[in-house]
């Protein structure tokens, strides 16, 4: 009997084979009484199609395969007595083109080390999970953006190396979970999103050119190892998130293009199927096969490796025809739009899916434009996407942040402006990655100023990020103020951290984290006006920034007040909505924010609030306002 069905054709045919993975690659069977691995590949076009690989000596005709559907499904099997785990394989495929092409296996669990691009028979059951109490947690987190969420964007290469070991001083995934979820944990982080796990071969690409979906990369050890690094987050309440790449695939021989002797996972016109700037190939989000591989990719994180969301690149660059492209050079949909209908019903599938199957599972989309309800239940025409990366807010904030603070007056509306539109999606503020890369400078070389300045001016824009409605993004490096652009080739830079400045800027940055997750008003109620009140958003002239953020229950709410500007006020006032005493519980000014020790000398203070109209408010506090200073204080109704 085949290991492939007739119902597995019937549900692949379909796209709705959820369990595909558990089909085609290679799985460990047993056939006539002898133990060995059954191989499923999928290539309708192919004239015939070998397996080849230890086990057989490489041997090109030793281990012919069969095919076992309906020539339209095109699913070729064989099994091969005597493969063991561990051993590297590939399909050799005679095409429909008469070439000959040496794949590695889409499917395949686990893969060579780059430069070696061969699969690798392998088993990703039997890890002793003991991440019971976080999976439930997590399915009794709905509705989910009533939650907090502060991530840590991560690439494993390059967070820390071991010294004088060049390329291969990769931390492994076992170490990162003695070292870096220690990290994360310390510093308040919720959630881990971490780069370049599926595997690829380019380092370079940051693994963003990918050709191991199903494949945690062997950079960092087997899928096992990686299962531990998971784990071991989810035992210190993080949640982790991977960056998935739908948007594309490179034209590695070995990999998915052209893959039996024409495109199959591609569209068959380069008009459609070829990303000319990125020289890559688009996916054919039409083909029922193909979006059954890519929502079997995301099933697979969420079953195998209990990932708790996917953060999908590009999907700009999905859901326009013409994206990157000049005139004449795509082609229009059936209503003569720009409009790609089949990634959009692709997105609504796999949303709808998996946030329904998985409880408490996020969907975050990197989109660009401003494409309508991205975050907007499918039953109510929308993607389905829990949440959408902010691009519009990181453009503007950074425009302003880099302004000498003289021209910020004129440019006030770029911090206020994001508010106007702030129920429309459900967003994540972020500061990722591309924005520390390419000559774009480091966070703190973006600063205007002299190096006190500079570190003063990074404060105050983190303190305004952190408590905007929004949840939070931040790239590695960013919370200490590294200095060099981000180099996926080396280490982070830890050693700046002797210097009192960085070291301030990582305790702001901490506190700010821990101070966000233990007031309910900074993240309960993100998307719409309930959580939110200027108390003055007019302030241009001194560009000053205040607002309120509000809890569900009126207590411990947020008065946050920020100096864009080095004037100093020795008794700034600003405007209450409580008359209740005003406590001020985080301010950029403590010594422990410039890396000395803790003196806390107005830490705790309360301000009670006098009868003096400010800010179109009877009531008002005064406090010592520094230049780029800013302060939280907390309050209830």
């Amino acid at each position: 009997m085949s290991h492939f069905t007739d119902l597995d054709s019937y549900l692949f045919g379909q796209g709705t084979h959820y369990d595909i993975f558990r089909k085609l690659g290679s799985h460990k069977g047993t056939k006539d009484g002898k133990k060995g691995y059954y191989f499923d590949l999928w290539a309708p076009h192919a004239r015939m199609v070998h397996v080849i690989g230890e086990f057989n000596g490489w041997d090109e005709g030793a281990s012919p395969m069969e095919m076992v559907s309906s020539e339209e499904v095109g699913v070729w099997e064989c099994f091969i007595p005597g493969a063991e785990k561990g051993q590297m394989y590939k399909y050799l495929i005679d095409g429909s083109d008469g070439g000959k092409h040496y794949k590695a296996d889409p499917y395949a669990e686990y893969a060579e080390k780059r430069p070696g691009t061969a699969s690798i028979l392998w088993e990703t059951g039997g890890f002793a999970w003991t991440d019971r109490a976080w999976m439930k947690k997590r399915e009794n987190s709905e509705p989910y953006y009533e939650n907090p969420m502060s991530i840590y964007e991560v690439h494993p290469g390059s967070w820390m190396r071991h010294p004088g070991t060049g390329d291969e001083g990769f931390y492994s995934y076992r170490e990162l979970a003695d070292r870096l979820v220690d990290y994360v944990t310390e510093m308040g982080y919720t959630h881990v999103e971490l780069m370049g796990i599926s595997e690829y071969p380019y380092d370079g690409s940051w693994g963003y050119q990918v050709t191991g979906y199903y494949a945690p990369t062997s950079r960092y050890g087997t899928p096992q190892d990686f299962m531990y690094l998971v784990n071991a987050f989810h035992k210190k309440n993080i949640g982790v998130i991977l960056d998935w790449v739908p948007a594309h695939f490179p034209k590695d021989d070995y990999g998915l293009a052209d893959f039996d002797g024409e495109p199959l996972y591609e569209y068959q016109d380069p008009r459609k199927g070829e990303h000319p700037d990125w020289g890559t190939k688009i996916f054919d989000y039409g083909r029922t096969e193909v979006k059954n591989f890519l929502i079997g990719s995301a099933i697979n994180w969420a079953e195998t490796y209990h990932i708790d969301g996917l953060r999908v690149d590009a999907v700009a660059s999905m859901l326009y025809l013409d994206y990157g492209k000049q005139a004449g050079a795509w082609i229009p949909n059936k209503y003569g739009g720009n409009e790609n209908l089949e990634a959009i019903a692709f997105f609504k599938h796999i949303n709808s899916l998996m946030t329904g199957r998985y409880k408490g599972f996020v969907m975050i989309a990197e989109e660009s434009t401003a494409w309508p309800k991205v975050t907007t239940d499918v039953d109510h025409d929308g993607l389905g996407f829990s949440y959408k990366w902010n691009m519009g807010w990181m453009h503007d904030f950074l425009d302003y942040m880099q302004l000498d603070p003289y021209f910020r007056k004129d440019n006030h509306n770029k911090m206020t402006f994001a508010m106007s539109y702030n129920e429309y999606e459900k967003y994540i503020l972020v500061i990722s990655h591309d924005e520390v890369v390419h000559l774009k400078n480091s966070m703190i070389n973006k600063m205007p100023g002299d190096e006190q300045e500079k570190f003063k001016n990074l404060k105050a824009g983190y303190a305004y990020m952190m408590c905007h409605p929004g949840k939070k993004l931040l790239f590695m490096g960013q919370e200490f103020a590294q200095t060099h652009e981000w180099d996926e080739n080396r280490e982070l830079s830890w050693y700046e951290l002797e210097n009192p400045l960085h070291l301030g800027i990582q305790n702001w940055v901490r506190a700010l984290l821990h101070v966000y997750r233990k007031y309910p008003s900074l993240w309960e109620q993100d998307i719409n006006w309930n959580g939110f009140e200027w108390i003055n958003a007019n302030d241009s002239y001194r560009s000053i920034f205040s607002f309120v953020r509000k809890s569900k229950d009126g207590k411990r709410n947020i008065l946050f007040v920020v100096n864009m500007t080095p004037v100093e006020y020795a008794d700034y006032r600003v405007g209450v909505v409580s008359r209740k005493a005003h406590t001020l519980v985080l301010d950029s000014e403590d010594s422990e924010f410039y890396g000395q020790p803790k003196e806390n000398i107005r830490k705790k203070k309360n301000y009670i609030p006098e009868k003096k109209p400010c800010d179109g408010r009877d009531y008002s506090i005064g406090y010592p306002l520094a230049g780029f200073g800013a302060a939280l204080f907390s309050f209830d109704y």
